[in-house]
């Protein structure tokens, strides 16, 4: 079976042969037909997160159900479903908290399973290693979806979509009528200014480095897109009174564009992070400029979602029309081509790449 596998931070990412694990109780193998190259892998190879390696690369997938293990009852062979790299235990503190997204039992950057062709011990991103052609995960690991549901569509409904939405539904909780700044217009944060734009904020101002994201922007449902140089803060002055924006929400993961959405924020407002950073990256904020602001700076782990609960509700939204998936995809390649796709997210080209092993 083949696989994307990265063997060293920095190394080149290869199409290698592995073995995945014989399929024990509770667990499904999943034949994977869609799958969204995220921002969250790339990590894996630039030293963001520093997980085991070797290690299969991939966590934004959907599939069908090709083989169950004993005692399996969530799913049967031929269904449906998409992955979900943060299955809650449902019995943790935070679980029972109704706080699944911190689950005490997720979480962790990668999970060993399975081995290389020549027998090395192999790891699998976020429990999934879902570039590959299947996958044998737990069968809490899968959420059910209907059969029409386009496998492209489905795939990123198990990360881009959950999060950016959840960011904007469920952690901030945009209102009708205020202002939105989105930072970073990757796959997330194209799905946050679509969010934030169902949910009727005005003006819903998309910010990024590169001009070619314009476009994009307005298929998402920006009002504004604005380059993230040396006049940002006054053009989102400009527009909102001269105020700031209700809500920044930072797609990027980084110190500076943190800072950025602090600035963009007015007095009394929400900042969202939804960009997931490195440890060493520092934010500093003045003591002064904390009290006097009095803004809300928090983080959206996972889009404060509850996979299980919103990822059918998703579902039937695309199929129902309502939610449109369609200026998200950019590229579609083969599991040959998806060290491109790397490549192009790393320059900061397209939204979401889907690969169709």
């Amino acid at each position: 079976m083949r696989a994307l596998v990265v063997r060293a931070v920095g190394a080149p990412l290869r199409v290698e042969e592995i073995e995945l694990p014989a399929l024990g109780p509770h667990e499904v193998r999943v034949s994977v037909r869609a799958a969204g190259v995220c921002h969250s892998d790339l990590s894996m190879v630039d030293g963001t997160l520093a997980p085991p390696y070797p290690l299969v690369l991939g966590h934004e997938a959907a599939g069908v159900v090709v083989e169950v293990g004993e005692g399996v009852t969530r799913v049967a062979p031929g269904a449906h479903v998409v992955l979900n790299w943060a299955p809650p235990c449902r019995d943790c503190w935070y679980c029972r908290r109704d706080e699944p997204w911190l689950c005490e039992r997720t979480g962790a950057p990668s999970a060993p399973r399975g081995r290389t062709s020549s027998g090395e011990p192999l790891h699998v991103t976020l429990g999934l290693g879902a570039l590959a052609e299947e996958v044998v995960v737990p069968q809490d690991a899968v959420i059910g979806v209907p059969a029409e549901l386009p496998f492209e569509a489905a795939a990123l409904l198990g990360c881009a979509v959950l999060t950016g939405v959840g960011a904007v539904r469920r952690t901030a909780k945009v209102s009708a009528g205020e202002s939105v700044a989105v930072i970073g217009l990757g796959g997330v944060g194209l799905s946050v200014v679509s969010a934030a734009r169902a949910a009727g904020a005005d003006p819903v101002l998309a910010v990024d480095v590169s001009p070619t994201k314009a476009a994009l922007a307005t298929a998402a449902g920006a009002t504004d897109f604005l380059l993230a140089d040396e006049s940002l803060n006054r053009a989102i002055r400009g527009r909102t009174e001269g105020r700031g924006v209700d809500h920044a929400l930072e797609c990027v993961g980084r110190a500076a564009t943190i800072r950025t959405a602090w600035r963009a924020t007015r007095r009394g407002g929400q900042v969202t992070v939804v960009g997931m950073g490195a440890k060493d990256d520092i934010v500093g904020l003045g003591a002064l400029d904390i009290f006097h602001s009095a803004r809300t700076l928090r983080s959206s782990v996972y889009g404060s979602s509850d996979p299980d609960r919103d990822v059918p509700e998703l579902a039937r939204a695309v199929l129902d029309g309502t939610l449109d998936l369609g200026y998200l995809i950019t590229d579609r390649t083969t599991l040959d081509g998806a060290p491109e796709a790397f490549a192009r997210m790393s320059r900061g080209e397209g939204a979401r790449t889907v690969v169709l092993p």
